[in-house]
């Protein structure tokens, strides 16, 4: 191969082997799958105009002289692309892309189970138990996984139809009243917290407009696990608005094979209640008076849970209400609260601004006095200078010798 990724498909080898009196049953299960019918690597079997359909030829040994005619091959193989399968940004070998196999032969091996899935990609996931008839594979894309399973079920191995389904995701959970802002990458980032997220998805309507519901896709159930018992304690917001999401399990329903009729148990109330066909009841028998009983019991149930949403409805939008009026309360206090502290700041700087006049007026003082005894200390040491340098015989009164010592106490 000259990619890792493109793997040589043999039409006639791949096909599972049938026999010839099951080839109708599989012929009309193909019928049901239409939207797979022109996915590379898909057997095209001929329109048959009686109804049947011919047995399969059987597989042909490659001879040395057709690997050599290029042309001859190629009209025997096609190449996938196991690429052109995957979206952009789409995560592999997630649960979604899990498949159970059930009522497999109790004598088959791993290596054969790998072969029956080998043409549709690498699976990293191979599970079989032989007593109970039954096995799991993963494949890397949910793609690969339908086209598998549109092909394969009802496949005969060992003389039993083998049934197909996609597993149970065990690690699902559904989270309601969600914002209408609220994305899928918000989703995904919000419960990422708790572990490894393989999908998150906000549903929404024919119109594109958000139902308030979204489901989250764990890789593993300790996260799932982890992130139900978080939601439960506490109040996961998404928004600015304390509007906590509501996270419970996820109900798994089958709502794409449903129950064909060869799944349904024969039991002796399957055979009674299939006596008769379908069809209407006549008006004034007895199964008309109990058909309209049942009927205007579900209408009623039907109101009264049109009543139980409605009030829920006023419920939620008379919150709404509150929580905005609490909002504006808050945020009134908020600025409230804010002025004081701005007005406690101010006055502080103020006291600040008084204490550091004060200070400097206390300086300035100590600074004039200072001044001033520094000029009287020069004053005196001028009038001791100039009484030396007075003669001998010059000797002052007494009154300038009191005015003298006064001055020098002072």
């Amino acid at each position: 191969m000259a990619h890792r990724n493109l793997k040589q498909v043999n039409i006639q080898n791949n096909a599972p082997s049938r026999k010839p009196q099951q080839q109708q049953q599989y012929h009309h299960q193909q019928q049901h799958t239409k939207r797979n019918m022109d996915s590379p690597g898909m057997e095209r079997r001929p329109n048959v105009a009686d109804g049947k359909t011919p047995p399969p030829k059987p597989p042909t040994a490659a001879s040395p002289a057709a690997e050599g005619e290029g042309e001859a091959g190629e009209s025997q193989e096609m190449t996938l692309d196991i690429k052109s399968f995957r979206r952009p940004g789409e995560k592999t070998f997630t649960q979604r892309c899990r498949l159970f196999i059930g009522n497999l032969p109790t004598d088959l091996t791993e290596d054969e189970f790998k072969k029956l899935f080998s043409k549709y990609g690498e699976a990293n996931e191979v599970f079989i138990n032989r007593d109970r008839g039954f096995g799991f594979i993963r494949l890397e894309t949910r793609t690969l996984a339908e086209i598998a399973k549109a092909e394969l079920d009802g496949t005969v191995l060992g003389n039993r139809p083998i049934r197909i389904r996609f597993a149970t995701h065990g690690s699902a959970l559904t989270v309601r009243n969600l914002s209408p802002v609220v994305s899928n990458e918000l989703l995904e980032e919000a419960f990422s917290e708790f572990g490894p997220v393989e999908r998150a998805i906000v549903v929404v309507d024919d119109r594109g407009r958000p139902t308030g519901k979204g489901f989250v896709e764990f890789a593993n159930k300790p996260s799932a696990r982890k992130a139900l018992d978080r939601c439960a304690d506490g109040a996961l917001l998404l928004t600015t608005s304390p509007r906590p999401a509501i996270v419970e399990p996820t109900e798994q329903l089958d709502e794409e094979d449903g129950l064909p009729e060869k799944l349904l148990v024969k039991s002796v109330h399957y055979h009674k209640e299939r006596e008769h066909p379908p069809r209407f009841a006549q008006p004034g028998t007895f199964e008309f008076e109990y058909s309209s009983r049942w009927k205007a019991l579900d209408e009623m149930e039907k109101q009264q849970r049109d009543q139980v949403e409605r009030n829920i409805r006023e419920a939620k939008e008379k919150l709404e209400q509150e929580m905005e009026a609490a909002k504006h309360e808050h945020q009134l206090m908020m600025m409230r609260q804010d002025l004081m502290r701005r007005q406690e700041e101010l006055r502080r700087l103020e006291e600040l601004r008084n204490q550091e006049l004060q200070k400097r007026k206390n300086i300035e003082m100590r600074h004039e006095e200072r001044r001033r005894q520094e000029e009287e200390m020069m004053q005196r040491h001028r009038e001791q200078e100039e009484m030396r340098r007075q003669p001998d015989g010059f000797k002052p009164n007494y009154a300038d010798n009191v005015h003298s010592l006064y001055m020098l106490q002072i």
